[in-house]
């Protein structure tokens, strides 16, 4: 594609040679001049001097002297995901079903729907139209799927799960295991039925080896357009509101409670029966063991704070030492002498 029809696809303003013939999108290390890369993050802005790419996806605030092409963009990260959609050649795949799997005959499939080798459809459940199940995924009994479903190899979704539309669920993804529910009656571990069910909206994406737990009752729900990351554990009963994302490692435990647009970082550890609000964002590494408002950034650390708070309490903690010499100091200077005292 020619790169002046690339900067008008993308909404780019073009600088430079709008005849380059670009090929495919590649980061600022490996490109070649037939490839455009991106700056988004400004750490990475002194590599655009030794990128070899015929162009360059920046920010309207790029004010670097350099004589490759620019594209101009009010976001390059948006810019650069246009672009590589442009490009993307997704994999051909055979469509129908495949020999080895297992549709029960009450399982109702909607058009188009491509079912890979030795995949399991259980009783009485339905999947929508163009679903693609890639190898050894298994859907158990009287599921409710909609359409542009995507469950990619060994994934597994159990009995009674409702999952709505272009809902994507990465390589072992588990929906609908049991939750984590027991009670002790006379010295006795006793397992609590697992009666509830796992709803996932539209537009939800599991990430890789993540679990959603099914409610003891009612629904665990992750609601539309949330997405989560690969090894990420959500327990019974939870709510994951709109839009959120949820990073790697994460646990959620019973019951919690997740607003909509919130962000959630890397090994976040929410405890149970907690509510966090509305577009707030909680850095990696951080316990949530009380409710949090919505609206702010938690730094890490146990217990969680607003970022405020978390940075002055870091920047005093690592002054403790001094801090504890000069406070003994000045014990001493005011304690009285024992010749005072007697």
């Amino acid at each position: 594609m020619r790169l002046d029809k690339l900067a008008e696809n993308i909404g780019a303003v073009l600088f430079g040679d709008g005849s380059i013939e670009v090929r495919g999108v590649a980061t600022l290390d490996d490109a070649g001049p037939d490839e455009i890369t991106f700056l988004s993050n400004p750490r990475y802005a002194s590599r655009v001097a030794t990128t070899k790419a015929g162009a360059i996806i920046v920010g309207q605030d790029f004010g670097q002297a350099t004589s490759i092409a620019l594209l101009r963009v009010g976001d390059p990260y948006i810019a650069m995901s246009k672009a590589l959609n442009l490009f993307f050649q997704p994999i051909e795949r055979d469509g129908g079903i495949h020999p080895t799997a297992v549709v029960h005959p009450s399982a109702q499939l909607g058009l188009d729907a491509t079912i890979g080798p030795f995949c399991v459809i259980g009783a009485r459940t339905r999947i929508g139209a163009r679903a693609r199940l890639e190898a050894h995924v298994v859907i158990g009994v009287e599921c409710d799927i909609g359409d542009d479903f995507v469950a990619h190899p060994h994934a597994s979704v159990r009995e009674r799960v409702r999952i709505g539309d272009r809902v994507i669920l990465q390589n072992g993804a588990v929906i609908g295991g049991d939750g984590f529910g027991y009670t002790i009656a006379d010295g006795a571990i006793e397992k609590l039925p697992q009666a509830g069910t796992v709803v996932l909206e539209d537009d939800v994406e599991i990430g890789a080896n993540s679990t959603v737990d099914r409610a003891t009752v009612g629904a665990t729900r992750i609601r539309r357009r949330a997405k989560i990351d690969n090894l990420v554990q959500i327990a019974h009963g939870c709510d994951v509101g709109e839009g959120s994302f949820i990073a790697a490692q994460t646990g959620l435990a019973g019951s919690s409670r997740i607003g909509r647009y919130v962000q959630l970082g890397g090994q976040v550890g929410v405890a149970g029966h907690l509510e966090i609000g509305d577009f707030a964002r909680v850095a990696a590494q951080t316990g949530v063991a009380n409710d949090l408002e919505g609206g702010k950034t938690y730094g890490s650390g146990l217990p969680a704070l607003e970022v405020h708070r978390y940075r002055r309490t870091t920047a005093a903690l690592h002054s403790l030492p001094e801090l504890v010499t000069r406070v003994r100091r000045l014990e001493k200077q005011i304690q009285p002498s024992k010749r005072d005292a007697r």
